[in-house]
């Protein structure tokens, strides 16, 4: 197994006669120190470095939450995308996974397991764009960030959003809640033009206020979008 890999009894493909005297192995080789438990039926090698073992990648904790038999479960979102999109350097033990559908909280060793419900299809190939929204939907609880830097930074990655995609991220979001519809619309109003965002301002009520405390020099059309 490769280091950092987490494995399960059904790696070894093993005859069921043969799954005891595995237990007892897996289980001297924890006590040896050799391998990790990550929680139960769950094992790891553990990546060491002159500061310490290493913990398993966040993919490898949850894998198997995100995808079976090529069928895509979940994706992962929230504080681990937030790192990975480059809003926030801050690493937390909780574990976000967005689904279709609803799920019940887990643990799994030192992670707590989240589960958030999307209402739009997950396929890979939207995966990218829901993660962008989804941090715009909680700009405010990215840590370690100010909502003003979050912003300029989920700004610059709209803009690498190619073409054919565009108009596929301004579908994704109206199924989102009014406040990130708004300010989602906002940023592709300044990216791409008030043509492709036009859908999501006319799904906002013309009455209603999204305060999110970003300055004009960001957000120079926030007036438009009743951002405040």
């Amino acid at each position: 197994m490769p280091v950092g890999y987490v494995f399960t009894y059904e790696d070894f493909n093993l005859p069921v006669e043969k799954v005891d005297a595995l237990t007892k192995a897996l289980s001297r080789l924890v006590q040896e120190g050799k391998i990790r438990k990550l929680s139960p039926g769950r094992f790891y090698k553990p990546r060491r470095t002159d500061f310490g073992e290493l913990k398993p990648e966040v993919y490898q904790v949850v894998k198997d939450l995100l995808e079976k038999d090529v069928k895509i479960l979940g994706y992962l979102t929230g504080y681990s995308s937030y790192n990975q999109l480059g809003l926030t350097t801050q690493v937390s033990g909780i574990i976000q996974i967005g689904t279709n559908e609803p799920k019940k909280n887990i643990t799994r060793g030192i992670y707590r397991i989240r589960f958030i419900k999307q209402p739009n299809k997950i396929t890979k190939e939207n995966i990218p764009l829901l993660r962008i929204l989804d941090a715009t939907r909680n700009i405010k609880e990215i840590p370690d960030a100010t909502v003003q830097d979050s912003c300029k930074t989920l700004m610059v990655l709209i803009k690498k959003i190619n073409q054919e995609d565009r108009e596929n991220v301004v579908r994704l979001a109206k199924k989102y809640n009014p406040a990130a519809r708004a300010l989602a619309g906002a940023m592709i109003d300044l990216c791409f033009g008030s043509n492709i965002a036009e859908p999501l301002l006319k799904s906002l009520n013309p009455s209603s206020e999204y305060e999110f405390g970003i300055s004009d020099s960001i957000l120079p059309n926030k007036l438009k979008w009743n951002i405040r």
